[in-house]
């Protein structure tokens, strides 16, 4: 079952909970109250004599304490799975990369405007930025969130989970910090909006729509979430920076919310697929500015189709 996990999330796994274990082993230094790992490497106020540029890549591989590692790899995972199929190995990495770093700098430019802050570790920025992509590229995908009756579509999962980081964040600036890195969850979030925008409106810089999708059905077969098998698990909301996971999370996923499968619903989707190949080979031949406005529209409608 391991070896079936895209490579990029596989290593990042394997990172992940190969540097907690350094972080045990290391153990804690008593003028800092953390590990030596996380004392050089955690992400620290840009204004510190503690700060380096590298902590904004090595933070995000960083984590407090199992709880925390285990939310997180479980969201990275379950989320992460799916979109680096969609994606590929390597816009996946690059997308991942990105929203841990852009949540590093949101907190930074937070820090700077309120009070600076201690120490900014864990996967979350990133993570967040996973959980959003999901909501994106399949808003329509059906989550069960306890305690709700009723699943409800990716999307809303998605502005949830914002609106909860937004709430957390104005509460912590009144009564002070709880320890919880809110605002870098939500700077991994729009950060991975602002790359998801930019690929959509330069579809000569994204993956093969027609391959994307493939490889996406191909890991729902796989793993029982396509069709009419579904499955569910238990998750938390993903790990928080310097602290643990939250209540517990089921959910599901249908390949598709209204399972769609007759023959003249394949035959179109078929058609527009041809479409969009047709599209994406001319851009390879003479480049995007070759496209016809009804050409490039059509590839951006493309882009937004579940």
């Amino acid at each position: 079952m391991f070896r079936s996990i895209p490579i990029v999330t596989r290593n990042l796994l394997i990172i992940n909970v190969l540097v907690f274990l350094a972080q045990m082993i290391v153990g804690p230094v008593s003028d800092y109250q953390v590990d030596n790992i996380s004392k050089w490497c955690g992400l620290r106020y840009i204004f510190s004599p503690d700060f380096h540029i590298y902590q904004f890549v090595t933070y995000m591989f960083l984590h407090g304490g199992f709880t925390h590692l285990f939310f997180n790899m479980f969201a990275l995972w379950m989320f992460g799975c799916v979109i680096e199929n969609v994606w590929g190995a390597r816009k996946f990495l690059f997308y991942y990369i990105v929203c841990g770093i852009g949540a590093g700098i949101t907190q930074e430019i937070v820090q700077f405007f309120t009070m600076p802050g201690g120490l900014t570790i864990g996967a979350s920025g990133a993570i967040y930025g996973i959980l959003l992509a999901f909501g994106m590229i399949f808003p329509n995908e059906r989550i069960f969130i306890f305690p709700l009756p009723v699943p409800i579509k990716a999307k809303w999962f998605v502005v949830i989970y914002a609106a909860l980081e937004v709430f957390m964040a104005v509460q912590a600036s009144r009564t002070g910090s709880d320890g919880v890195a809110h605002v870098a969850h939500l700077g991994g979030m729009l950060f991975g909006f602002l790359l998801i925008r930019y690929w959509q409106r330069h579809p000569g810089s994204t993956f093969d729509l027609g391959r994307g999708r493939q490889s996406f059905q191909r890991w729902t077969r796989r793993s029982g979430y396509g069709g009419n098998s579904g499955t569910s698990g238990n998750s938390g909301r993903p790990g928080t920076s310097g602290t643990s996971g939250s209540h517990g999370t089921t959910w599901s996923a249908n390949q598709t919310a209204t399972r769609q499968d007759d023959m003249e619903y394949n035959a179109r989707k078929q058609q527009r697929q041809q479409e969009v190949d047709a599209i994406l080979d001319k851009i390879r031949k003479s480049g995007y500015d070759s496209l016809t406005k009804e050409e490039k529209q059509r590839l951006f409608e493309a882009s937004r189709e579940r």
